[in-house]
């Protein structure tokens, strides 16, 4: 928490919190298991380093998709997603297929694992937004 102070023109001093948001710290866990499934699953089109494939696969690094709201990211994940995609001005055009059999902590893993690694920093998946987002695509 960070305390700001300013005095207003009468003399009194007026105290203000303002909450920082940085995301929680992701358990070590967490990222381990999410690698895994990065490794198996994703790995082979948005590589190593998360910066994807030009005009393919798009990068994972510092976007809307992945830094931006959590539903749709695990939507992509458990539907696919087979439409052309711009980020940053380009294109991105390869299909990727629905991953709904993996469980909902292993989504869970592996999106707090991307939105925490190739210069992301953003806040956990849990399971149990998984679980809710699985429920409302049946």
């Amino acid at each position: 928490m960070k305390i700001l102070a300013f005095t207003i023109a009468t003399g009194i001093a007026v105290v203000s919190m303002a909450m920082q948001t940085k995301p929680a710290a992701v358990p070590k866990q967490t990222m381990e298991n999410g690698k895994k499934v990065y490794d198996v699953y994703c790995l082979a089109c948005h590589q190593a380093d998360g910066a994807g494939v030009p005009k393919m696969n798009p990068p994972l690094s510092k976007t809307q998709y992945v830094l931006g709201d959590k539903k749709r990211l695990v939507q992509i994940i458990l539907k696919g997603m087979n439409e052309p995609l711009e980020i940053d001005g380009e294109s991105y055009e390869n299909t990727m297929s629905a991953h709904d059999f993996l469980s909902d902590q292993e989504v869970a893993d592996v999106l707090t694992y991307v939105r925490n690694s190739f210069k992301n920093k953003a806040s956990i998946v849990t399971p149990a937004e998984v679980k809710a987002v699985r429920a409302k695509l049946k």
